[in-house]
């Protein structure tokens, strides 16, 4: 059994996975757009919360926001579901697929079978769609590959009880009903961007959206005082994993956010936030350049011409961009 389920190749697993789903159910939007109305760009950086053995850093939100707040926005009606038993969880599976739903999953990456080796890491925070079931095979669109992939039964239950941080616990989600939902409208655009800004800005504590930015890289200048030089070297290969190895990482979701923009700008005839699409685009490819300076100093490609005091400003820089960036963009809308 397979559901007629267009699979779509895409920048970002959850985002890809919310707009393929709402694409079923007949509501086209761009994965850009999935990622703006879900409010899906962040950072953080919290060093008393251990991944892999090192502080967790994030350029994106919790995993499952991003389609819990676009369905939300739209008026979609969805279920959610985690599981303590495995069998019940393959169970509820099963009753949900060969009702003609697709389900969504968050699992780990470690035990994807169908990926390469060399991107298998610990990492609990993936989404893929399940669309079909023949004999003991899964069939799987993943967004981030370009064709539909299969899983045994009992590979799926491993990567949907997978260990570490954030264990996804069988983690699973759909969509029950369409008859609520409602046309996309400038309302819901504004509403989503300040949530947004909200995040990014006003979060009471220092590790938090822009300004935690800033935070990690005062925390960047002690790592040699603090772990020595082997512990620095593999807190900023942490880093370096996160921003281009896990998801999309910080400078592709900066590229999204920008194209959403650009997106809305058009739709409302918003020029302003045209610009700001230009500016946050410009943003990402600090990133980029961060991580490359970053990844060239880890391998000391450049032991004398870089210092963790030369990456600390460039995320100073960057921190200082996105906070009058989205100050400004904050501004566009409650100026009204």
């Amino acid at each position: 059994m397979e559901i007629n389920f267009e699979h779509g190749h895409a920048a970002h697993c959850e985002s890809g996975v919310v707009r393929n789903l709402l694409n079923f159910y007949g509501v086209r939007l761009s994965e850009p757009m999935v990622l703006g109305l879900g409010a899906g760009i962040f950072f953080c950086h919290l060093p008393f919360f251990k991944v892999n053995g090192y502080a967790m850093t994030s350029f994106r939100y919790i995993s499952g926001r991003i389609f819990s707040d676009v369905t939300k926005t739209l008026g979609v009606e969805y279920c959610k579901h985690t599981f303590k038993d495995p069998d019940q969880a393959m169970a509820k599976l099963d009753e949900v697929l060969f009702s003609g739903t697709p389900v969504g999953l968050r699992v780990g990456v470690y035990n994807l079978t169908y990926f390469p080796k060399e991107f298998r890491v610990h990492f609990n925070g993936h989404n893929l769609c399940v669309i079909g079931k023949e004999g003991d095979e899964y069939i799987i669109s993943d967004p981030i590959g370009q064709k539909k992939n299969r899983l045994s039964s009992a590979d799926l239950k491993k990567v949907r009880f997978a260990c570490g941080a954030i264990p996804p616990r069988g983690s699973m989600y759909y969509i029950t009903s369409m008859e609520h939902s409602k046309p996309l409208d400038a309302h819901m655009i504004e509403k989503s961007i300040i949530r947004t800004c909200n995040n990014m800005l006003h979060i009471p504590l220092p590790m938090f959206g822009a300004k935690g930015i800033a935070y990690l890289a005062r925390r960047m200048r002690k790592w040699e005082k603090l772990f020595g030089k082997q512990g620095a070297a593999l807190n900023l290969a942490q880093i370096i994993r996160m921003l281009e190895e896990i998801g999309t990482g910080g400078a592709g979701f900066r590229f999204m956010y920008a194209a959403f923009l650009q997106e809305v700008s058009q739709l409302l005839n918003r020029p302003e936030w045209n610009q700001l699409s230009m500016d946050l685009t410009e943003v990402g490819d600090l990133w980029r350049d961060f991580s490359y300076n970053a990844a060239r100093f880890f391998k000391q490609r450049d032991p004398v011409a870089l210092s963790y005091e030369d990456l600390a400003v460039k995320l100073e820089v960057i921190s200082a961009r996105e906070c009058d960036i989205f100050k400004r963009l904050e501004n566009t809308i409650r100026r009204g």
